[in-house]
């Protein structure tokens, strides 16, 4: 077993060391439930990461959103390089389930757009959880929906030793029953191709690298690993598990048992709406079940199978569905959990039931799905809480639902590394908002510093931009409207000078990290609802924690009790930190992250197809620009730049179809 070792030239410092020792402490004491509060620039990911290095267990981490997961993945990376750290989030780049609207008869059927990357990661995390025990998972809500059954996953796998007699046969059967497609044309992730003796294999969980397997007879003589595009021999193996390209693929004999069941449930649904005289609903059910069956019985999968996930589990109705935390319950030892940014991933792990659940019931209703459809599901919130895991709550702001299941005690982290204070807080009148911050604004940018802008609505942060540009300020604003590749270019632009001032309304909270910015400023703060809670307005304020100079001013006609209480706990933690640095002779210093790359796409097939057209190109010069191509998509997909890489696979699979 590898355990658990952290890379890092960084220390804990004195209050990280007294979170990790309790957190510690209180899990080795049997506490089920913790909460870490952890003031924005404390260092929260660099203690979560000493946690696990203590307690060398298996650690899933969650979080609500693919943008903070992206980046704990990467930390964590970091952290840990010889450690088993995984990605598991939803692999769809565009997901349209499928749906009906009565009062309309209209029937949306599903559509989406798999992302292969994501696929893959997925694919890697469950087989490094079935393989090692020194496995972090950084998963978004996707690791709260139905996978298959984890003991069914295991049975399917291939297990590879040199000197083991295969016939082959047996061996290519086996892989098509993973689901592996057999292609001597083109070699890609999830295929196998023979050439004689020699049988070669792309994991569908591997990244470029596929494994050569070479027989004499019907006996297993070499075996090993190669670069997918070099095709270059890169280490030699003895031993090799294969597991299956899908979670969700089961053996011959409950394949078997799966239909039987479906056919069952189809003969009892249909006589119920023939009882209730509802004849197109028969029919439609009986058309689209009946096509599913025959699909299954012929490739082993359909479109849209897990609907029928019950049965492909060997499940009751109404049992709680397999998931991801099977995936580490599987392996007999304890497990970790950490809720990351637990005040806004707690609750959002708590509406998904619901919705989900609403929809699918009409699709039973109308004969578009089997009643059994609705235990592909993901799982209820008390089923999610009570897993077998030690759970960690970690928020700058949590709830008082998570510190209640903490038995009231909340670790703290206040102090940071960098010794850096939270804001100092102005109040100023709403009455001249406008041109206060104008004047606050100059004073910033000539000490080469960035402001953020709160506003309510999508329109005061397009006229407010409008009108600053009129100034002279050079700002640009963002809100829900713009893309995850244009809003990652904003702070991208912001942090490195192109502009000095970035309006929002709800997207400069939680996961945003920008040490150039002194000031915030939050227009109408006395505005009470959700943008101006307690909660909302600590996460805004602590965007200007990694900042020597941080200031947030709140424009306002009063002060609300959630402006007070914000303002208190906020005052409350400068003045204890200010009192630790006198005492310790610590000067605040601000904090420094280098600046992401941009994610903006220089397309080398884009330039080519403008160049020459693409189906005059001989065959060898497009297979040599589509190897090109993989190598800058890995490359992309490896350092977490999806959007890029999507865009380069949609055009590898272009060239592909010439």
């Amino acid at each position: 077993m590898q355990n658990f070792k952290i890379s890092s030239k960084f220390t804990p410092s004195d209050d990280q060391k007294n979170a990790i020792e309790k957190i510690v402490q209180g899990i080795k004491n049997g506490e089920k439930y913790q909460t870490l509060l952890g003031v924005t620039g404390s260092g929260k990911t660099f203690t979560m990461a000493n946690i696990i290095a203590n307690l060398q267990i298996p650690t899933l981490i969650m979080t609500h959103n693919k943008s903070l997961a992206a980046q704990l993945y990467s930390e964590f990376k970091g952290f840990f390089p010889q450690n088993h750290v995984e990605y598991f989030i939803s692999y769809y780049d565009y997901y349209q389930p499928e749906a009906y609207i009565p009062r309309q008869d209209l029937f949306i059927e599903k559509d989406s757009s798999i992302n292969d990357e994501l696929e893959r990661l997925r694919l890697s995390a469950t087989a490094s959880l079935l393989s090692f025990d020194d496995v972090i998972t950084i998963a978004s809500v996707s690791a709260n929906y139905g996978l298959g059954d984890p003991a069914e996953y295991k049975g399917m796998v291939l297990h590879l030793e040199l000197g083991q007699s295969f016939s082959s046969k047996f061996l290519l059967r086996k892989l098509v029953d993973m689901g592996y497609k057999r292609n001597d044309n083109f070699f890609d992730r999830g295929d196998f191709r023979a050439n004689g003796d020699t049988i070669d294999i792309y994991p569908a969980y591997f990244n470029d690298e596929a494994i050569r397997l070479e027989f004499f007879g019907d006996e297993l003589e070499a075996m090993y690993h190669f670069d997918v595009l070099e095709n270059k021999k890169t280490k030699s193996v003895a031993k090799f598990i294969l597991y299956p390209t899908s979670q969700f693929i089961v053996g011959e004999n409950r394949l078997k048992t799966a239909i039987k069941g479906i056919e069952e449930e189809l003969g009892e649904r249909l006589k119920f709406f023939e009882n209730e005289n509802k004849l197109v609903e028969a029919q439609r059910l009986k058309q689209r079940v009946e096509f599913d069956l025959e699909m299954m019985s012929a490739t082993g999968i359909c479109k849209g199978i897990e609907n029928y996930a019950r049965y492909l589990t060997g499940q009751n109705a109404g049992e709680t569905p397999y998931s991801l935390f099977d995936y580490y319950e599987s392996k007999g030892q304890d497990y970790l959990v950490i809720v990351d940014e637990s005040h806004v991933s707690l609750p959002q792990f708590r509406g998904m039931f619901a919705g989900d659940r609403s929809r699918k019931e009409t699709l039973v209703e109308y004969g578009f799905r089997l009643p059994s459809a609705l235990d592909n599901r993901p799982l209820m919130f008390d089923e999610f809480i009570s897993k077998k895991g030690k759970f960690l709550f970690v928020s700058a702001t949590p709830n008082e639902y998570e510190v209640n299941l903490s038995g009231g005690k909340v670790v703290e982290q206040i102090l940071r590394p960098t010794g850096l204070l939270d804001p100092e807080i102005l109040i100023q009148d709403s009455d001249n908002q406008v041109e206060i911050l104008h004047d606050m604004a100059k004073k910033v940018i000539a000490r080469n510093e960035r402001i953020l802008v709160t506003v309510l609505t999508k329109k005061m942060a397009e006229e407010l931009s409008k009108y600053y540009l009129e100034l002279g300020i050079k700002v640009k604003y963002m809100h829900s409207d713009i893309d995850a590749i244009e809003r990652n270019e904003l702070i991208r632009g912001l942090r490195s000078g192109e502009f000095d001032m970035l309006i929002g309304i709800n997207l400069l909270r939680e996961g945003l990290d920008l040490p150039e910015v002194s000031l915030i400023a939050i227009f109408d703060a006395d505005k009470e609802g959700f943008l101006r809670s307690e909660t909302s307005l600590i996460q805004t304020m602590g965007r200007a924690a990694r900042n020597i100079n941080g200031q947030v001013v709140m424009f306002c006609k009063k002060i609300t009790r959630s402006m007070q209480s914000a303002i208190d706990i906020t005052t409350a933690r400068r003045k204890f930190q200010d009192e630790y640095n006198r005492t310790h002779g610590i000067t605040p210093h601000s904090a420094t992250r280098n600046i992401e790359e941009s994610l903006k796409i220089e397309d080398n097939a884009e330039i080519l197809t403008k160049a020459k057209k693409l189906e005059k190109m001989p065959a060898a010069e497009r297979a040599k620009i589509i190897k090109e191509l993989r190598k800058q998509m890995l490359e992309a997909a490896a350092a977490l730049e999806f959007e890029k890489a999507a865009a380069l696979r949609d055009e590898i699979a272009k060239m592909k179809k010439l």
